[in-house]
């Protein structure tokens, strides 16, 4: 399976950032970026790729400890930016220390469980709108954020999510993601794995 640990966004927040998004898609050139679909729209934690069966037991062990470890805290969506002409991404604002801090402990907690992580970086909060797939100029979609600041909610829960990677070959087909686990932070024993079709 190929997963990554996430903050997912509720409801409220991924409507408001669609009404935004809506804004920018309308400027010129945006037909040259591949936007991201709401569904998919999460702030990864820490990205573990291809994940063997064998090691999920202790993955889900130690997902759940980290998450007990770290209280609920508050998050917001703010701003935007880019990684240079690749992607174009919305930023957080709230809780930024806490978010990281959860971030460093999903990550030490795969790595415990067997995990080959790639180098540790620090953390960096941001929710990936839209990748180009050239030389797109993306400054004047970080402008068009600028002035965008979404409503506050409680992180509650640490989720590990299931990337599924387009295979049709369908030119702008999405991952699709699916959430494989569910722990609420500051206690509780949060949710088992779905049970799978047989």
């Amino acid at each position: 399976m190929r997963l990554f640990a996430a903050v997912l966004p509720p409801a409220p927040a991924v409507g408001e950032l669609a009404l935004a998004v809506d804004r920018l898609r309308s400027l010129p050139a945006a037909d040259r970026l591949r936007w991201t679909g709401r569904e998919g729209w999460h702030f990864t934690l820490a990205f573990m790729g291809e994940v063997e069966d064998a090691l999920l037991p202790e993955l889900h062990e130690r997902l759940g400890r980290a998450a007990r470890r770290t209280h609920p805290f508050a998050l917001r969506l703010h701003g935007g930016g880019r990684f240079g002409q690749r992607a174009l991404w919305v930023g957080a604002a709230g809780g930024l220390e806490e978010m990281r801090l959860l971030a460093e402990r999903a990550d030490a907690a795969a790595r415990r469980a067997g995990i080959g992580m790639e180098e540790h970086r620090r953390y960096q909060a941001h929710l990936t709108i839209a990748r180009s797939r050239d030389e797109a100029d993306l400054r004047p979609y970080v402008e068009g954020l600028d002035t965008f600041e979404g409503t506050p909610w409680e992180v509650a829960e640490l989720a590990l999510v299931r990337s599924n990677l387009p295979v049709s070959g369908v030119r702008g087909e999405q991952p699709r993601y699916e959430t494989v686990g569910s722990w609420p932070l500051g206690g509780g024993t949060g949710s088992s794995p779905p049970e799978r079709a047989s």
